[in-house]
């Protein structure tokens, strides 16, 4: 059973390696779009700046914690905080603006952002699920 545990935790880190890098890819590839559209936004047009790049370097950052057993749990942890903080980002939004323009790449610029949303939403779900388990399942033989 533990393997089988451990198994989900490394789907779960794989699943977020690659969502990290895709999306943080797609940002360096069109960043002028970025930058734009993070300016675009009311909520964070005063952190335009700085926070682009922030963005991709947190994402490239948390994706490299997760490849590797000893950084795992920052990883995850890192992943739910970036999560949860993308999330509530367009749960604001969806509440408080129409019609703006997603600064994300790729696939999941094609989602709505009520579809961006139950995305986010089950994303924070799997990462809450591969930290439990990864504080369970995978702490050193002693």
């Amino acid at each position: 059973m533990k393997t089988f545990k451990t198994g989900i935790i490394e789907f779960i880190s794989y699943f977020f390696i690659l969502l990290f890098c895709y999306a943080a890819m797609g940002k360096l590839m069109d960043f002028d779009e970025f930058q734009t559209r993070i300016s675009e936004s009311p909520l964070l047009n005063r952190f335009s700046q700085f926070l682009p790049y922030t963005i991709i370097i947190a994402e490239f950052f948390i994706a490299g914690l997760l490849c590797y057993r000893k950084t795992r749990n920052i990883g995850l942890i890192g992943s739910l905080i970036l999560m949860l903080v993308f999330t509530g980002y367009i749960a604001l939004i969806i509440s408080t603006s129409d019609n703006l323009p997603c600064s994300c790449g790729g696939i999941l610029e094609k989602m709505s952002w009520h579809q961006h949303l139950y995305f986010n939403i089950g994303c924070v779900i799997l990462s809450v699920i591969a930290l439990g388990l990864n504080l369970r399942y995978s702490r050193p033989a002693e």
